[in-house]
């Protein structure tokens, strides 16, 4: 078994014909809160993106793949690595479920899937995830993947009129 494949999920990489689902999820205005987006992305720049996306990690500083359920090969989500920092061997990690694949354990499974990965394909030390205080089904996820909560970072996001404290989750590869 690959470090990417789960039991009920698949982790790979963007393809041209994911533009309609990056698309669905990029302009889904739900998602801008923790995607610190604040206006629509056209298909053609989504289109510029995905000829781009398959640079390598260390050039990019970021990976990108898509969760699939590997039973029907639907997309069900994007799972992220961001801020990569090669002499430090550390990450941020952020996951997006579609809402009509929610509460069916993938997250899980696609986080431990790309923790590992990390941790053994990529030679990571550490991943942090940045969850809104509210997030509880985030703060849930990653608390469950042994994920620490180090640090508050107060009044850290402002939405909708009011400012929303920030939780510093830590997983330290030991």
């Amino acid at each position: 078994m690959t470090t990417l494949k789960g039991e009920h999920i698949i982790l790979r990489a963007l393809e041209p014909t994911d533009l309609t689902f990056l698309y669905q999820i990029e302009n889904d205005e739900i998602n801008w809160t923790v995607s610190n987006t604040q206006k629509p992305f056209s298909k053609f720049l989504l289109k510029q993106y995905l000829e781009n996306a398959q640079q390598d990690i260390y050039e990019a500083k970021q990976l990108r793949l898509l969760i699939t359920e590997s039973k029907n090969n639907i997309s069900i989500g994007l799972i992220d690595l961001f801020d990569f920092e090669p002499k430090h061997r550390r990450a941020g990690i952020g996951i997006l479920i579609h809402p009509d694949y929610e509460n069916k354990g993938f997250a899980t499974e696609a986080l431990k899937q790309m923790v590992s990965f990390a941790f053994t394909r990529l030679d990571f030390h550490q991943l942090y995830a940045n969850i809104s205080e509210d997030n509880v089904k985030s703060i849930a996820l990653f608390e469950k993947s042994n994920f620490k909560k180090v640090g508050v970072k107060k009044d850290w996001t402002y939405i909708n009129g009011n400012y929303k404290n920030e939780l510093l989750y830590q997983l330290i590869h030991e």
